[in-house]
């Protein structure tokens, strides 16, 4: 992690940069190390998208200054283009499913957003279809919509990928990473692959949701507690690219919630469901490679943790499994 020395003039600065820590129950021949986005201002990786998505839309001309962003988000995403909203004379309004992370939508308010909600059995796509119909009653609005607007992936492309590959001296022999938007994994991923087009990349995902279908897979859709992976609609995952993927691995809730309270028991990493899920299939991953059942060009595996357990207490997500889930 960069060590400021010297006073910054915006929140903004400090965005990126972020530090990249072992998985100590990782094999010791192939050590996985985790991107710890919790370190960005808002305390998230979609502060990354947030800056830049913002600032290029501006300067493309497709929105200008005073007018009015609006878009579909579960409230990691909002809160980061909350965040640069303030700092870019734009207004920021978000349409949020009702029982998504009560702690997102607070401090999406608190950054001056406007919070629309929509019934959660209607889920994402009823949010992407209301922002879309706000934008068509307003002045000088946008609707960035990160699920397929490409600047998402670029965020990542141009800061996520590059920061894990000087920390690492280029030597990344997988990257292992949640799939929602698929922002992440597609930006991360292609900086890494021009790097090394032999690095292995694969996709987390929950149990129920429906990427592994882009392999042939015969995989049901079913629900699913992870939060902020995943999809039951492969229409509204645009960005996704299955060629840039080599594997797509499930995760079930049990599983996430086990390493969840692993890694706050026995590393003090306070995460939620999608990085644990993210830490189990990256370990796994380790583990194929030290074994001799996966070859990749270098011993070492890259996850990202994308936020943390802060935004989801109300969840349960430290209580029993069944009570986690239940919620």
């Amino acid at each position: 992690m960069t060590t400021y020395t010297e006073p910054l003039n915006s929140v903004l600065e400090t965005v990126g940069e972020t530090p990249l820590v072992r998985v100590q129950a990782s094999p010791e021949e192939v050590p996985v190390f985790a991107k710890l986005e919790s370190f960005n201002p808002g305390a998230s990786i979609k502060d990354r998208i947030g800056v830049y998505m913002l600032e290029n839309l501006l300067e493309r001309g497709d929105i200008d200054p005073g007018g009015t962003v609006v878009e579909p988000t579960a409230g990691n995403t909002g809160i980061g283009m909350a965040l640069a909203a303030t700092q870019v004379d734009l207004e920021v309004t978000f349409v949020v499913p009702e029982e998504f992370s009560v702690e997102k939508q607070v401090l999406m308010r608190a950054l001056g957003a406007e919070v629309v909600n929509t019934p959660t059995e209607d889920g994402m796509k009823r949010a992407i279809d209301h922002a879309n119909e706000l934008v068509d009653n307003l002045d000088n609005a946008v609707v960035p919509q990160q699920f397929s607007n490409r600047l998402n992936a670029a965020a990542h492309e141009h800061t996520t990928g590059p920061e894990i590959l000087q920390a690492l001296d280029g030597e990344v022999g997988a990257l292992v990473a949640g799939c929602g938007t698929a922002g992440t994994l597609m930006g991360t991923a292609r900086a890494l692959l021009d790097s090394n087009p032999e690095t292995h990349v694969v996709a987390v995902e929950p149990e129920g949701s429906l990427l592994a279908r882009t392999q042939g897979r015969d995989v049901e859709t079913a629900e699913y507690a992870i939060e902020g992976i995943g999809t039951s609609d492969l229409s509204t995952n645009e960005l996704y690219d299955p060629a840039v993927v080599d594997e797509v691995r499930q995760v079930s809730d049990r599983v996430a919630h086990e390493e969840m309270q692993r890694l706050a028991r026995e590393e003090g990493q306070l995460v939620a469901s999608s990085a644990a899920a993210a830490a189990v299939a990256a370990r796994d991953v380790a583990v194929a490679v030290r074994d001799g059942h996966l070859d990749v060009p270098h011993e070492t595996v890259v996850t990202i943790f994308p936020d943390s357990s802060e935004r989801y207490l109300s969840k349960g997500v430290y209580d029993s499994f069944e009570e986690w889930a239940e919620d």
